[in-house]
């Protein structure tokens, strides 16, 4: 991501205000709704980073375009144009989520798959978790990627496990090449 520091400040900023003006569950809501656009809209990351658009072209489409969000979050925008710093808005976004879900006290963990998890094993997996993060709240996604082979790999905060059959194959591959 582009500068990952300078948004999480943003973020922070951001977090700290809608924290004391008792708003964070509607910004975080923002937040995710602008990540959401920006990852998936190629043509709105072009828009963001392009140094031929003026600032005020750009804040007046967010604006447009994110015409339901709080007036913290248009306020958000007013100071990216202000600062000249658009292309860091996905960022932002991404930043403020982390940051509020540490604040609401919640670990985001994902699991990959060679299949779908079912109940039961997402059950599991959830009990494993609790017990390594005791005291927070889980949230599971689940991603299904078939080169896995099987197995799975664990992904929670910046520690990864990787059990899967395809890391098993390597490990021994490796092995018997030396």
């Amino acid at each position: 991501m582009i500068s990952t520091r300078a948004a999480a400040r943003y973020a922070k900023a951001m977090l700290e205000v809608s924290v004391e003006k008792g708003n964070a569950e509607a910004i975080n809501s923002d937040m995710i709704l602008i990540s959401e656009s920006v990852s998936q809209s190629e043509d709105l990351k072009v828009f963001l980073t392009n140094p031929t658009i003026t600032g005020e072209i750009k804040l007046s489409a967010l604006v447009e375009v994110f015409a339901n969000v709080d007036q913290s979050t248009k306020e958000l925008f007013k100071v990216l144009k202000a600062n000249n710093r658009f292309e860091i808005l996905g960022s932002i976004a991404l930043k403020f989520q982390e940051q509020y879900d540490t604040l609401k006290g919640r670990e985001k963990v994902v699991v990959t798959t060679a299949i779908p998890m079912d109940a039961a094993l997402e059950s599991k997996v959830l009990s494993k978790v609790q017990s390594l993060a005791p005291g927070k709240q889980i949230v599971i996604s689940n991603i299904v990627d078939a080169s896995i082979l099987g197995g799975f790999i664990l992904k929670m905060g910046d520690k990864q496990y990787n059990a899967s059959i395809a890391s098993q194959l390597q490990v021994l591959k490796r092995e018997l090449t030396n």
